[in-house]
């Protein structure tokens, strides 16, 4: 007996050291993959330095988007330089914050292709980075997961066809958190990405690889998704313009992440996929590009919407609800500071501004978010790390969901003291163990669905009563120090409140932390002068001369509206 125990035990161990093996040489796989795309790129681009040696790279990479498509369509500059140009500039930045995961080798075959169309399309010429998730033809899709690397797309994506058809060329995936569920951005496959501006702060997530490539200036224009502030928090990490659009504006794509559509899968807060850009008119460029008859086409399941160019284009007073706390997690000083300076500018500049309170913070946060997302308990989630190897950035999370059902209760039940005394617990709050316990029964689904509905229709009819075109209002940042993301999952209400509304919602860069800010930062309390409100005084530390942005948001379906006060808000903080 003792011969066989001690047998079946040294089997297992061999087993699961097999197992760790396989895993390793897989992630070596991959990033032999991608270094040897990097090299080959570095080549290529080697050779059109010397072919071409006086070509004026910092004047190609100082164009904004809209003056780049204009010199492109008339011919004063070539794609293939402009091309080439890029690819130059996004070797150089990886190198500094590791935010690629690979370079596109067809990108040649599509610059060859847009040179000999005789139609140019809106985006003719226009390198694009694309978050790892949407989907290209041959290449992985891995959301940073072990068990994605051995299953290349079929397709492309609708959204990457219609990029294509603009004759804009996608060039480089870009790195995201493991499973895409973290606002940090580090896999165990292809490492951490950092903020180019600080490489101890984090570039954000999920699309950080995005963030910090578009903000060390290796693309002009990405794409990204966001179902919980993805595109939000990195472009408010990274000073960049971005774009959450109502959720079914564009075509989502299929992610290996719970095996399903990350933008229509069985939940009632959808993600969305959207721009992210260094200015305002490059993400409405964008849209319009992608707002045409060939996504209609390819999914008649978007609405066939077109851009409304009017819209974005008046000059006309808007009515602006505003507010600087959701009073849930009560942001850095120089957040709030960054909307009250926005809206004296805006009033100033003959805008009316109203004070908007969002109702019911705390129960969209604690039942209707989490709720949502750990609906069964974490399973589904907790599924996608089966074999795989979990990032530590997200095991805090991780490890909560692995509690069993009683457990978690039991484990409420004994944290709330703490809680009231300002005690930390050992990973979330006792709300949040709670809260991943839920939904025990069909019948449980569908009325916290009907909750959801219900508390859309209480927000829009406060909206509605106040006659308001668009509000104004304030985004996590300045950029976390990497690690603390994962730490304070809850503290991105400000942005999880319109994945939840499922309303269009864009960050603009406004400022810029102060020695004056980091000053004030020092006497911040928070809510609760608690261990969160420590933690998130602590993230923050250390961020003088970093972005500081504000956050915009209108009503499902007006992406141009809110467009529109995005540019006004960009107008006014530049004038300033």
């Amino acid at each position: 007996v003792l011969a066989l125990l001690c047998g079946s035990a040294a089997a297992v161990a061999v087993w699961k050291w097999l197992g760790k093996r396989q895993m390793e040489k897989k992630m070596e796989e991959a990033r032999r993959t991608r270094d040897e795309g990097v090299k080959k790129m570095a080549k290529i681009v080697q050779q059109f330095r010397e072919q071409i040696p006086s070509v004026q790279t910092d004047a190609i990479l100082s164009l904004p988007l809209v003056e780049l498509t204009g010199r492109l369509q008339e011919g004063s500059l070539s794609p293939r330089t402009v091309l080439y140009t890029y690819l130059e500039k996004a070797l150089e930045v990886t190198q500094q914050t590791n935010c690629l995961q690979h370079f596109i080798p067809e990108c040649e075959e599509q610059l060859r292709d847009i040179e000999r169309r005789q139609e140019k399309g809106l985006l003719y010429g226009i390198p694009v980075s694309i978050k790892d998730h949407i989907s290209l033809k041959g290449h992985l899709s891995t959301c940073g997961l072990v068990q994605c690397l051995g299953t290349p797309a079929q397709d492309d994506s609708v959204l990457v066809k219609v990029l294509k058809k603009q004759g804009a060329i996608p060039f480089a995936t870009t790195n995201v958190p493991q499973s895409l569920f973290n606002y940090d951005c580090s896999n165990p496959i292809f490492g951490k990405t950092v903020n180019p501006f600080n490489q101890q702060k984090s570039p954000g997530g999920s699309s950080g690889g995005e963030g910090a490539l578009i903000a060390g200036g290796g693309s002009i224009l990405g794409i990204g998704s966001d179902i919980g502030g993805s595109i939000r928090l990195p472009s408010s990490f990274c000073g960049l313009c971005g774009l959450k659009p109502t959720a079914q504006r564009l075509r989502c794509t299929h992610s290996i992440f719970l095996n399903v559509d990350i933008c229509s899968h069985p939940t009632p807060v959808p993600g969305a996929l959207g721009p992210m850009a260094r200015d305002v008119d490059s993400l409405a460029l964008c849209m319009k590009a992608l707002l045409c008859q060939e996504m209609f086409q390819l999914d008649p399941t978007v609405p066939p919407i077109p851009f409304n160019q009017e819209v974005y284009s008046s000059s006309a007073p808007l009515r602006v609800g505003y507010y600087d706390t959701d009073d849930y997690f009560p942001l850095p000083p120089c957040m709030r500071r960054a909307v009250q300076e926005t809206r004296l500018a805006l009033q100033a500049a003959g805008h009316q501004l109203v004070p908007f309170s969002p109702p019911r913070i705390h129960y969209v946060m604690n039942e209707l978010f989490l709720k949502t997302f750990f609906a069964d308990g974490g399973r589904a989630w907790l599924d996608v790390f089966t074999g795989d190897i979990v990032d530590p950035s997200l095991k805090p999370q991780v490890n909560c969901c692995k509690i069993p059902r009683l457990g978690k209760k039991l484990l409420a039940l004994l944290l709330k003291p703490l809680d009231c005394l300002g005690i930390p617990p050992p990973s979330w709050s006792c709300k949040n163990v709670a809260a991943i316990s839920i939904c025990r029964s069909v019948k449980e689904m569908w009325d916290h669905h009907h909750q959801i509905e219900v508390y859309r229709t209480e927000f829009i009819t406060r909206w509605r009563e106040l006659q308001l075109d668009a509000v104004l209002c304030p985004v996590l940042g300045p950029a976390f120090t990497t690690g603390y993301p994962g730490k304070l999952l809850t503290a991105i209400s400000s942005t999880m409140l319109y994945n939840v509304l499922n309303f269009p919602a864009g960050v603009v860069p406004v400022s810029t932390v102060t020695e004056a800010d980091e000053e004030e930062l020092k006497l911040y309390r928070g809510c609760c002068d608690d261990p969160w409100d420590h933690m998130l005084k602590q993230a923050v530390t250390g961020a003088v001369g970093l972005p500081v942005a504000v956050q915009c948001v209108a009503l499902p379906w007006q992406e141009e509206l809110c467009l529109r006060l995005m540019k006004e808000v960009e107008t006014l903080s530049q004038e300033k």
